[in-house]
């Protein structure tokens, strides 16, 4: 495996980097800005290298057209109830850009920073310190992601320290697009239960069974094209990553995709209500609705206003840590 970064453009009087990881199989692109994954390329059974995610050819789209195509999200991803919550007895108001409410870190989330980038090895290291107040959030954060490439496996190891108690819960924001319609891929999510949500995709404090309604994918079957955008809560996810069956398989008409996760949620979005994107993406592809299918490995959204939900607050003596691995094959 291999690693080279070049710088590849400026936004806002700063530069932006790029990293090019390859194995045999795999072609990875990274940026500095979001710590975006701008391009993932996978070599099929003829040896021609296929594009698996959404993204775009170059830099200047992504602050304009992007719908998180392949950011980290963060200090928080997912959604906050009203943009607020409470913490050891002080209220904090935070960022609200989705209506509202608190998106992925609000409008200058971790998805729309610059990260600084360096190589060392066979691991890509980006890293980003969140102020205190930074969209709201009380506290200071280092925060690490670790990128590395085996073969066809992509691991994130992604570690935030932070100097007071704070809620952190990054996912890593891929569309994967396997060959084909994505109503015909298919899907498994080993979950037997999702948070059910209100008509704002807010968790009602709620955990619904899937058995018996379209979420059920908990043995392989077609996606469809019924919007999802779901939490599922993952069947014991309490062990590393590194082990264990996958939490998520999904597969197209040209590649298979396993992702393993030590988070205990993963929201699957299929991009029913993605409006059409303007500019062309990867390869000239024109991005709209069912374009692509969200994998975020995730903490529960909205857990800070949940007590029942796992804790998503990082001390710090106590940091947070994920570690996702997604391997992508040909079929």
């Amino acid at each position: 495996m291999t690693i080279a970064v070049t710088p590849v453009a400026t936004h806002r009087g700063e530069t932006v980097h790029e990293a090019r990881l390859t194995s045999d199989s795999v072609a990875l692109s990274l940026l500095s800005y979001g710590a975006v994954v701008r391009d993932w390329k996978v070599r099929d059974r003829t040896g021609t290298p296929r594009t698996v995610t959404l993204g775009f050819e170059t830099f200047e789209p992504y602050p304009a057209h992007s719908r998180s195509f392949g950011v980290v999200a963060g200090r928080v991803a997912n959604r906050i109830a009203e943009g607020r919550f409470t913490l050891d007895g002080e209220r904090h108001a935070l960022d609200r850009n989705e209506g509202r409410h608190h998106l992925h870190g609000g409008r200058a989330g971790f998805g729309q920073r610059l990260w600084a980038m360096a190589a060392d090895g066979d691991t890509l290291h980006l890293t980003l310190t969140s102020a205190d107040g930074d969209m709201g959030y009380p506290g200071r954060v280092a925060v690490t992601v670790d990128v590395t490439l085996a073969d066809a496996t992509v691991t994130f190891d992604m570690t935030a320290v932070p100097d007071r108690p704070t809620p952190v819960a990054l996912a890593q924001h891929s569309y994967y697009a396997l060959g084909g319609p994505t109503a015909e891929h298919v899907l498994m999510v080993d979950a037997d239960r999702i948070t059910a949500t209100d008509r704002d995709n807010i968790p009602t404090g709620t955990l619904a069974a899937v058995a018996g309604t379209p979420l059920d994918f908990r043995t392989p079957r077609r996606v469809g094209d019924v919007p999802i955008d779901n939490n599922f809560c993952l069947n014991g996810r309490d062990r590393p990553a590194v082990a264990g069956a996958p939490a998520v398989t999904l597969e197209g008409e040209a590649m298979r995709l396993s992702l393993t996760t030590d988070r205990p949620g993963v929201q699957v979005y299929n991009a029913a209500n993605m409006p059409p994107i303007p500019v062309p993406g990867l390869d000239g592809v024109r991005y709209g609705p069912f374009a692509g299918i969200a994998l975020e490995a995730q903490d529960w959204p909205d857990a800070v206003n949940h007590p029942t939900f796992p804790s998503v607050i990082a001390t710090p003596e106590r940091p947070y840590r994920q570690t996702t691995r997604i391997t992508i094959t040909p079929r």
